[in-house]
């Protein structure tokens, strides 16, 4: 991907923005709170904006497309002058979009892009490709898959297809596996590698460990060993590792995952997961408030991405925070020392 990376780092305090003195009214809507990190995104998100003097009308909408649209439509008759967007969905808003447009309303699409709209202004996320990349790459790293004879078996667990960042994801990940894959190193008995094929509708925890029992008890039930389990997040992989620990027989695989979730750091630390992409949405929620005072502010607003997100109508100009991955061995220092989660929330 190209990209221009002039700043990748992006932890700014909302307490350095200038706002107006009156409050303007920023709506934030969020897909769900089924998921452990949309809470955070929320909170952190509220409270910066608050901080910054912005009056917040933050809606959750219950992964229900129809809600979700609902809630922005009055988001945008009840006066919002900015929209910061995480959809459940990226391509089922063009109606409120299209109100947001008429109404002059900048919209940032909040870490999943929204698609086929130009009425989106900016694009805030963490970069995707890499967070595939990274969970490809400690795969590839632990295997030490240049160097061991191999074969390994490896299964992969994507993301939601209707969520667009699941296929850069996927994308980074397989970009790094494939050449192993072609020459015969990595194995997948399951013959289950194409996205459609491996994605998990809504990110559903559930889901991933229904398709998992089924490909443990069809291709491994005779102790076959899983060498690595390729999962794009921490729901998909909470899933993976209840099967795991319900149906396998054989040597524990590496498994990855993505937002540090605490039920997926405990096993982690119990060795039932191998790493997850730390995506720290303070600083993401940091930034998006930054573009929001600047939006207001009728500043240039800050990206450093001009040419990889096409939502199918524009190149949506982006902010990209750069994703670390968090183990056993660093774990403490990325999510307890840096004031994320308490000692006590990991027991």
């Amino acid at each position: 991907m190209k990209k221009v990376m002039a700043a990748l780092f992006c932890g700014i305090m909302a307490a350095a923005i200038a706002v107006p003195a009156h409050a303007e009214k920023i709506g934030v809507s969020m897909p769900t709170k089924d998921l452990q990190r949309w809470n955070q995104d929320g909170d952190n998100m509220q409270k910066e904006l608050e901080a910054a003097g912005f009056e917040v009308d933050l809606q959750y909408a219950s992964n229900d497309v129809n809600t979700q649209l609902s809630q922005i439509e009055n988001m945008i008759s009840e006066g919002a002058n900015v929209l910061v967007i995480a959809a459940i969905e990226g391509s089922s808003l063009g109606e409120a979009l299209d109100m947001a447009a008429e109404n002059e309303i900048p919209v940032i699409a909040y870490d999943r892009l929204l698609m086929d709209s130009d009425a989106v202004s900016y694009y805030a996320t963490f970069d995707n490709y890499m967070v595939g990349t990274v969970q490809g790459t400690y795969i590839k790293d632990t295997l030490d898959l240049d160097n061991a004879e191999g074969p390994f078996n490896l299964e992969v667990t994507a993301g939601d297809p209707g969520d667009n960042n699941a296929r850069y994801f996927y994308q980074g990940a397989i970009d790094v596996l494939q050449p192993y894959i072609d020459a015969g190193k990595l194995v997948i008995p399951s013959g289950q590698v194409e996205f459609d094929v491996v994605a998990t509708p809504t990110w559903a925890t559930e889901t991933a460990q229904s398709r998992a029992d089924n490909i443990i008890g069809s291709y491994y039930a005779d102790g076959t060993n899983i060498d690595a389990w390729l999962c794009s997040n921490d729901s998909t992989a909470l899933g993976v590792e209840n099967s795991l620990e319900a149906n396998y027989t054989g040597t524990y695989p590496i498994v990855t995952g993505q937002d540090c979730d605490i039920q997926n750091t405990k096993n982690m630390i119990a060795g039932k997961q191998s790493m997850s992409v730390f995506k720290d949405t303070r600083t993401l929620a940091s930034q998006v408030v930054k573009m929001v005072g600047q939006i207001i502010n009728g500043e240039e607003v800050d990206v450093n991405d001009t040419e990889t997100y096409n939502n199918n109508v524009i190149v949506v100009p982006s902010f990209l925070c750069e994703p670390v991955f968090a183990d056993i061995n660093n774990y403490k220092e990325l999510l307890i020392d840096s004031g994320y989660y308490t000692e006590d929330q990991l027991q």
